[in-house]
C-alpha cells in the first residue's frame, strides 16, 4: 500500500496545544524560532546526534524544549524517554532531515524495540522530519516510528519502512500532512485490549494510494484497509480517498474466523475507485456507518483535540469535513 495523509485540512487547530505552542510553531514556520539546542551532522550545532540533544534537556525543565535538527541523515535509534516531557523537534523537511535505522525482528529484536525513533514522553511534537527503517521486507517487523506519547503530534513528516512502519502504541496521537509508506501492516497495533476501551485508529481526510513506483503494478497485488491482529481491533476510515489498489472486500481476516465478531471496522463517506462498499466483507464487526456514528470518531470527540491541539499553530479539522 502507498501513502496515507492523516488529517490534512486548512482550518482550525488541534486543541491540546497551548497558546505558547501555537506561537512556537508559527515562529518556526517563519524561520524566527530560537531553539534550545541545534543538532548538525557537520558540527555547526551544539550536538552531532539527536540522542545527545535529547539527553541535554535539564531535569524538571519547564515549558517546551525545542530541538532543531539540521538537514542530514542521522543513523541512530532515538528514544524520547518518558521523563522528556514537552519536547518540540523540527527539521528542514521530511526528505532533508532523516532519522534512519535498521533494527528488525529477524535479527532477534522484539518489534517494540525495532523502532528507529520512539516518542514516549508526554506532549511530543515533531515537524518537518523523516523517520526510516531500511531493514527490508525479508526482515519482517521493522518499525520506523513508535509513539507512546500522550498528546503527541506530527506535522509535515514522513515515515518509511516495509513492515509495521508506524507503531501507534498508545494514547492520543495526531498526524497532519504526513506520509506513511510501507508494504505490510503500515500503521499498526493501537492496543485496544477490551471492548469497553474507547480507543480507535481513525483515518480521516486521507489518501490511501500506491507509491509512484508501485502504481503501474498496483493491481497485481492484493491490498486491504486492515486486518484484526487482536480481538478488539477498531479502525474507522472516513472522508478519505481510497485508490483502486484496495480489494472490493476491503478488509481481510487475520486467523480464519477469529475476532470477526469482536472487531469494529467502519467506513463513512469515502470517495475514490476503491471506496465502494457493496462488495465489502460480511462480518458481524464490519459497519457502514452514518453521520451520527462517525461524529464519535472525529478529532474533537475521540482524542479531545479541542483541549490540546487548537492552541498550537497547527491547523486541523475537529469534526466531520463533509
Amino acid at each position: 500500500m502507498g501513502s496515507r495523509r492523516l488529517l490534512d485540512d486548512e482550518q482550525g487547530f488541534p486543541s491540546w496545544f497551548s497558546s505558547h505552542d501555537r506561537k512556537l510553531l508559527a515562529a518556526q514556520s517563519r524561520g524566527q524560532l530560537t531553539p534550545n539546542v541545534v543538532v548538525a551532522k557537520d558540527g555547526s550545532g551544539k550536538f552531532t546526534t539527536i540522542n545527545d540533544a535529547i539527553n541535554s534537556m535539564p531535569k524538571d525543565y519547564s515549558g517546551r524544549y525545542v530541538i532543531y535538527v539540521k538537514a542530514g541523515v542521522y543513523k541512530e535509534n532515538v528514544i524520547v524517554g518518558k521523563d522528556k516531557v514537552n519536547v518540540l523537534m523540527y527539521g528542514d523537511g521530511s526528505r532533508k532531515t532523516i532519522v534512519t535505522g535498521s533494527k528488525n525482528y529477524v535479527d532477534g529484536v522484539q518489534t517494540v524495540d525495532t523502532a528507529t525513533f520512539a516518542a514516549l514522553g508526554q506532549g511530543f511534537i515533531a515537524k518537518s522530519m523523516g523517520f526510516s527503517n531500511t531493514a527490508g521486507p525479508e526482515k519482517h517487523q521493522a518499525v520506523a516510528l513508535r509513539v507512546q506519547s500522550d498528546m503527541a503530534a506530527f506535522f509535515n513528516c514522513r515515515m518509511d519502512a516495509y513492515q509495521d512502519t508506524l507503531y501507534v502504541q498508545a494514547h492520543r496521537q495526531f498526524y497532519r500532512n504526513c506520509v506513511v509508506s510501507g508494504t505490510q501492516n503500515i500503521v499498526t497495533a493501537h492496543g485496544r485490549a477490551e471492548a469497553k476501551e474507547t480507543t480507535a485508529l481513525v483515518i480521516q481526510n486521507c489518501r490511501i494510494v500506491p507509491e509512484k513506483a508501485l502504481f503501474p503494478d498496483r493491481l497485481k497485488f492484493r491490498n486491504y484497509l486492515g486486518r484484526p491482529w487482536k480481538a478488539y481491533s477498531r479502525t474507522i476510515v472516513m472522508e478519505s480517498t481510497i485508490g483502486d489498489l484496495i480489494q472490493p472486500e476491503g478488509w481481510m481476516p487475520w486467523d480464519g474466523d477469529n475476532f470477526l465478531d469482536t472487531l469494529y471496522y467502519a467506513e463513512y463517506n469515502n470517495r475514490g475507485p476503491g471506496a465502494g462498499t457493496s462488495g465489502r466483507v460480511n462480518w458481524p464487526g464490519y459497519h457502514v456507518i452514518g453521520r451520527a456514528e462517525a461524529q464519535k470518531y472525529t478529532v474533537d470527540s475521540l482524542i479531545q483535540g479541542s483541549q490540546w491541539i487548537k492552541y498550537s499553530n497547527i491547523r486541523y479539522f475537529g469534526g466531520l469535513k463533509f
